[in-house]
């Protein structure tokens, strides 16, 4: 069972506070595990928040106790899924694990990413790839243009299905009880308020779409319920699908659904978003249409070759942490918040269904404990049953902390952690990469020391790479590197190497110091420790960011 809570008036059973997505709005079943449903409504909130908001904006937003949020802050943030900035509570790369577990035991992404990939090269567009989340659609991948204009949504955002190209597409294959619930939700909710990431319908509809991406007779129709209907069935007769500035002015975009060779379902959905600057609607189908249909037939092939997908070990030890985290922090470790989040990192590859007795193997956690945890994500919509007694992910697992993280870059990942590195070694720490060419560094980042003399370079300066310890680090295999006055006098610098998820180096890290202070001795000695620890943080960091997202160096 999970360790006894302290008594806390905002920890006695209540129903949730209402999730950043459309869910269930009934009462919890008696087993739900209170404190993890207002773990979740915390990282929703955050989610919605675009990864950062204060803890009093948390103690409004969700409506817990001041000292409720504190102690899920608390546990979050031993958990590494955020970090205090002040009063400022902050999503990390490490929270994207739990989206990661979703799109990993889907393997849509592994699998279909690199085609969807070629196509944007192809067509010089944004092309994306989205999955049904019961009356909408989520996004599993992006490949996008890099254009004053930007057209793409970001991983893990949800859209109501009728204003988008592929939701047609998803309602085919509607049973009458998800047509019923989409009715009550358009009923309950008309201008889409429970999807932050879209801007609200304009008071009178748009046009609708036919099959030139407009209304045959131009007019006005004020039944976009209707207009819904009607896409869907021609979805269902052309198998594919368009959106007419349905989101917003200026967007149009073109979809194709990717089938499941095993059960002929659609299995997601390929999107080619452009801007009407560039395309019509019916432009984008007369000419983009065609190519996207022979991504599709070949992404629809690589389903039917793909290989049965090979479990890595599960996580390990998880019981034991929080355990121990329990004991350090006292009362301020929610000790069932944690075990619950770490349910969810029992699926991935080779694991998209796991019965109980499987997740609570995975994580060494107790039957009892993990029986709560996955009555309470299904009733928070974040599991689902499945066959023989099974349990899987649902799209809705993206919405904790993934979406505002999917675009991070490199040097933001690592500033949080040079500002702690300059802090405790007191010397200013910097970031570079290599350029294009390959004889230059580019500083991307830096964290300035508190000196009267200190050193300071601005971000996008350029230096030759051999005269610098950051760029002998990315120029050589050496561990570390230690340059003494060769760059600056009086500089004395050491840098040790940042890699990738396949052990490329790509980026160097360093911290530099005035002679004076520092003798060679000591930065081996005293600085290259903790530099390479704090190169250890970034990289797992970057490479959990980077499984299923593109993380710019710059």
């Amino acid at each position: 069972m999970p360790h006894p809570e302290p008594a806390d008036p905002a920890e006695t059973p209540a129903t949730p506070a209402t999730p950043a997505t459309p869910a269930t709005t009934d009462t919890p079943p008696a087993e739900a595990v209170a404190p993890l449903m207002r773990g979740v409504a915390v990282l929703h909130r955050l989610t919605e928040a675009n990864g950062m908001l204060s803890l009093s904006g948390l103690e409004r937003a969700t409506g817990l106790a001041r000292s409720t949020v504190d102690r899920i802050v608390a546990t979050l943030a031993r958990m590494g899924y955020v970090r205090l900035d002040g009063r400022d509570a902050i999503l990390t790369p490490r929270v994207m694990e739990l989206g990661n577990a979703y799109l990993a035991a889907l393997r849509l992404p592994e699998l279909l990413s690199a085609h969807a990939d070629r196509l944007a090269d192809e067509l010089d567009e944004s092309v994306s790839l989205a999955v049904a989340d019961r009356d909408g659609i989520r996004f599993i991948h992006q490949a996008t243009r890099r254009r004053a204009m930007s057209l793409s949504f970001r991983i893990g955002d949800l859209l109501p299905a009728e204003r988008t190209a592929p939701g047609p597409l998803f309602a085919t294959e509607w049973t009458e009880e998800e047509w019923q619930a989409w009715r009550e939700r358009r009923t309950r909710d008309p201008r889409n308020t429970a999807y932050p990431t879209i801007p609200p319908p304009p008071n009178t509809t748009h046009a609708t779409v036919g099959h030139d991406g407009v209304d045959e007779d131009g007019d006005e129709d004020e039944d976009e319920d209707g207009d819904f209907i009607r896409r869907t069935e021609r979805a269902a007769n052309e198998n594919y699908a368009l959106d007419d500035q349905l989101i917003e002015p200026g967007l149009v975009a073109v979809s194709v659904p990717v089938r499941d060779p095993r059960t002929a379902r659609i299995a997601c959905v390929a999107n080619v978003v452009s801007h009407t600057s560039r395309h019509t609607a019916a432009h984008l189908r007369a000419t983009l249409l065609p190519r996207l249909r022979t991504a599709v037939a070949a992404m629809e092939e690589t389903l039917r070759q793909a290989p049965p997908p090979h479990p890595g070990p599960p996580p390990a030890g998880l019981a034991t942490w929080t355990g121990a985290s329990k004991q350090e922090l006292g009362r301020e470790f929610i000790e069932s918040l944690a075990r619950g989040l770490t349910v969810l990192t029992a699926f991935g590859e080779g694991r998209a269904e796991l019965t109980l007795t499987d997740a609570a193997k995975a994580t060494g956690l107790s039957r009892a404990t993990t029986r709560r945890a996955l009555i309470t994500y299904e009733h928070l919509g974040l599991v689902t049953p499945a066959a023989h007694r099974t349990f899987t992910l649902t799209p809705q697992v993206l919405s904790l902390g993934f979406p505002p993280l999917s675009r991070t870059t490199l040097p933001r990942i690592a500033t949080p952690h040079m500002t702690t590195l300059t802090a405790e070694i007191e010397e200013t720490t910097s970031l570079a990469t290599l350029t294009d060419a390959g004889d230059e560094i580019q500083y991307t980042a830096q964290a300035t020391a508190s000196h009267v003399m200190s050193v300071h370079i601005t971000v996008g300066t350029r230096q030759p790479a051999a005269s610098t310890s950051m760029g002998r680090a990315l120029l050589t295999p050496s561990p570390y590197t230690l340059m003494d006055e060769e760059l600056e006098q009086g500089v004395r610098t050491i840098a040790v190497p940042i890699h990738d998820r396949t052990g490329r180096v790509i980026a160097a890290l360093n911290a530099a110091a005035h002679v004076a202070r520092r003798t060679p001795e000591q930065c081996v000695d005293e600085i290259l420790p903790a530099l390479r620890s704090t190169a250890a943080h970034i990289e797992t960091d970057l490479h959990t960011a980077s499984r299923f997202t593109h993380v710019p160096l710059t």
